[in-house]
């Protein structure tokens, strides 16, 4: 699957001509089923298209790994040909932590969620382009005809920028503002039927939109009068983390949301014993944890890997990578380490992306709780150090123009460490930070430091400045969300 790039229609069709199947030719009908209102056939002479440019179309064909190999086909215009609009041209998403902090908040004050796809999400925006093309095969019956495109067809440099501007509007008019610390992040002051005050949420990501409140279906059906949803609002919000959010109760009883990657553990691991199977090799067995023992990936000796092993290395790198941000935090470091060697792979590197899966395969099972409780921490257990001799006038920065807080309250902690001279060749040290609000993980980065330090010390403390930069920034955002902080950052 992985190893034939699909570049016509003409291509895909001959594939399901093989494989006794329609799976291509379903996928390319309904494309050009939703994406036909698009255009306009122009019956008269392209000379009097004054303004107008012409340029091609073609398909992209994509597998969606983690919807059972789902075929999927996007007509797309050659938008690298057309000018650039002089102003901004990408669409924008939500940050990943940003959706951690909001699922939280959703439990901590008992709000509900609800999540909507917007089908053909760019399609719904005017083009804000003259643009005409000449229809081909796809088109069937239409084929040949002179087309002018109405809408904000993909591939167009202007189209994500049209869309997100439509969808903005649509949002503002509801009363939402967006957050200077997310754009992505809109915000609506509100309260409940017995006055508690919170802040009513929607976030967005491309074409799904979530909706936090105590009614989210006013929100739901606001959006849809201006937009085409896929299916009905659920419950059980997709967005990007894969599909895999429950709303369930702790250990103590308390209800909130887990994330967890097992569906798409299962289709990473099929699809790479698949690929191996063809070579007559499988996973390693009884993988118990994510490396073999005492194995640096700095120190590996082995082979180099060939341009296609190179590129096969990397795309399974992506395939961990986005397993990590679905909580599979405990390959987190091992991920880390392969990454830095992205460019120049060994055998060894994609021999231990093979005992990573084989990990993967044995313990699928992860769920990461956002766990509302806050933690119970005994002050008896640290040693009081007074400070103001050195720091009289230390004071936290407070961000004039954040909203007034509401809602209840949120506990920072931190956990940060290092591996002195972790990388055996370049003796640089490797940082680890977890960072809590309340009992819910939602910042979690392994990276290799900057510079080489001599002492523990020296490395330990580059971590703690690395962990302290983003809880300065981890604050700022909470309270430009205008979520209450309790005290310093434990």
């Amino acid at each position: 699957m992985a190893s034939r790039c699909l570049k016509s229609a003409k291509q895909a069709l001959e594939i399901d001509r093989k494989n006794g199947n329609t799976l291509w030719e379903d996928a390319i009908m309904k494309e050009m089923k939703n994406v036909c209102p698009t255009f306009e056939v122009y019956e008269g002479d392209t000379k009097n298209l004054v303004g107008y440019q012409k340029i091609n179309t073609h398909i992209v064909f994509d597998l969606k790994l983690g919807e059972g190999f789902r075929r999927k086909a996007r007509l797309v215009a050659g938008g690298h040909v057309t000018d650039a609009p002089p102003s901004i041209t990408y669409l924008s998403v939500v940050s990943r932590d940003s959706v951690r902090i909001a699922l939280l908040t959703a439990a901590l004050n008992d709000l509900k969620i609800l999540a909507c796809d917007i089908q053909n999400a760019y399609l719904s925006a005017d083009c804000r382009k003259k643009i005409y093309i000449v229809a081909g095969d796809e088109f069937r019956s239409e084929a040949g005809n002179v087309m002018v495109v109405k809408k904000a067809l993909y591939g167009l440099k202007s189209s994500g920028a049209a869309f997100r501007s439509m969808l903005a509007d649509c949002i503002w008019d509801m009363g939402y503002r967006p957050s200077r610390a997310d754009p992505d992040v809109w915000l609506k002051a509100a309260v409940k039927l017995d006055g508690f005050e919170y802040y009513s949420m929607i976030l967005c990501y491309v074409d799904d939109v979530l909706v936090i409140d105590h009614n989210p279906r006013i929100g739901i059906d606001r959006i849809e009068a201006v937009f085409k949803l896929k299916n009905d609002a659920a419950e059980v919000p997709d967005m990007y983390l894969g599909g895999g959010l429950s709303y369930v109760e702790n250990a103590a009883g308390t209800r909130c949301w887990t994330m967890s990657s097992e569906k798409y553990i299962k289709m990473a691991v099929s699809y790479v014993e698949e690929k191996l199977a063809k070579s007559n090799l499988r996973l390693p067995s009884k993988c118990l944890t994510p490396f073999t023992s005492n194995y640096h990936p700095a120190e590996d000796v082995t082979p180099e890997l060939d341009a296609e092993g190179t590129k096969y290395f990397q795309e399974l790198i992506g395939v961990l990578r986005w397993a990590v941000e679905l909580g599979r935090v405990d390959i987190l470091l091992e991920v880390a380490l392969l990454s830095s060697h992205l460019t120049l792979p060994r055998v060894g590197h994609l021999q231990q992306l093979y005992h990573i899966f084989g990990y993967l395969k044995v313990s699928p099972r992860r769920r990461l709780y956002f766990d509302p409780d806050y933690p119970r921490i005994s002050e008896d257990q640290f040693e009081a150090f007074d400070w103001y001799d050195f720091y009289k006038d230390a004071k936290e920065d407070v961000p004039l123009d954040m909203p007034d807080p509401r809602a209840r309250e949120i506990e920072i902690r931190c956990f940060v460490d290092a591996s002195h001279t972790g990388d055996k060749v370049t003796k640089r040290s490797q940082t680890g930070i977890l960072i809590f609000c309340n009992k819910a993980p939602i910042l979690f980065i392994s990276k290799r430091q900057n510079s080489v330090e001599t002492l523990t010390f020296g490395s330990e403390f580059t971590a703690m400045k690395q962990a302290i930069e983003l809880i300065k920034s981890l604050r700022y955002k909470l309270r430009m969300f205008g979520i209450p902080i309790e005290g310093p950052a434990n």
